[in-house]
């Protein structure tokens, strides 16, 4: 194994990291809320009175912010090999996962376990796996 010493970014990671982990925080102490980005997106398709001001707000903080980054540094650039019809296949599934996990990455992975939550730990555990078997056999089993 080697590292890309090129695009090892630890700094910003650190710093990603932590704007993530302030952004759950706050929003749990001022709005009694888990920032599960599934769940908020989700309350908007079925919007209850008084509940999308603040939902509307979180989400447009997460498009706006890498234009805010922009200004500071330049944006990484990102390549996707994949083709249309993948990504719509692997939005269904992510979507369908989030449902049956009863929510997200964020809100399982970040909030859960920082609450020490045994229900976030086994869907985490579960997310993760299914990602590794995920990249196992895209990239050596069906790689040809």
């Amino acid at each position: 194994m080697t590292i890309d010493w090129l695009h090892f970014t630890p700094w910003t990671a650190l710093a990603g990291g932590a704007l993530i982990g302030i952004g759950a925080a706050l929003l749990v102490l001022c709005n009694g809320r888990i920032a599960g980005i599934s769940g908020i997106a989700g309350g908007l398709l079925r919007p209850l009175r008084g509940d999308t001001g603040w939902r509307v707000a979180f989400l447009a903080g997460l498009m706006l912010a890498p234009w805010l980054y922009r200004i500071a540094a330049p944006l990484p650039s990102a390549v996707i090999d994949a083709g249309w019809p993948l990504l719509i296949v692997a939005g269904v599934l992510v979507g369908f996962g989030t449902r049956l996990g009863s929510g997200c990455t964020s809100g399982h992975g970040v909030c859960g376990l920082s609450r020490l939550s045994p229900r976030s730990l086994v869907a985490t555990l579960g997310f993760m796996a299914a990602g590794f078997a995920t990249v196992y056999v895209m990239r050596h089993l069906l790689a040809g």
